[in-house]
């Protein structure tokens, strides 16, 4: 597996929409996995492939001077559990240390909530995110927002 950073804006978009279109069950709301491939293009961002065929790929997204967060990421279903969520983390981390930023924190669904999502919160826990604080209506009643946060250095 090969893990580059793309610079190319139209790149970045077309990848993540490459990705988040075959990713539905997390990301199923259209207007929001638009919203994330917008964005997509003017963030770090990274990429996984699998020869010429990119399958997952990780932004991140400044949101203060010391801050940055983990603003979307996506694997293929089938080349889950092989180690490739860590690589594009490991890249976007050392970016964001090289940017500058001390913390990076990541939004979820909190644990308990959705089977899909308590994965993906196993899956933060394990790279050393920690519980900040939750947000019970920031997105919706039915999805409360669970925020992880890590210091990352400076």
């Amino acid at each position: 597996m090969k893990i580059t950073a793309i610079t190319d804006a139209e790149t970045r978009r077309t990848t993540a929409r490459t990705i988040l279109e075959q990713l539905r069950d997390w990301f199923e709301v259209d207007e929001s996995r638009e919203q994330y491939i917008e964005e997509s293009g003017e963030q770090i961002f990274f990429a996984a492939f699998d020869g010429d065929r990119p399958v997952g790929f990780i932004t991140l997204k400044e949101t203060g001077k010391d801050t940055a967060e983990l603003a979307v990421m996506g694997v293929l279903k089938e080349y889950h559990r092989h180690g490739i969520g860590r690589q594009l983390f490991d890249a976007l981390k050392k970016a964001a240390q090289e940017n500058g930023y001390s913390f990076m924190q990541v939004k979820t669904v909190k644990m308990g909530v959705y089977d899909d999502y308590d994965i993906t919160n196993r899956f933060y826990l394990s790279l050393g995110f920690r519980e900040f604080e939750v947000f019970p209506l920031l997105w919706d009643e039915a999805n409360p927002c669970q925020i992880y946060v890590m210091y990352i250095g400076q």
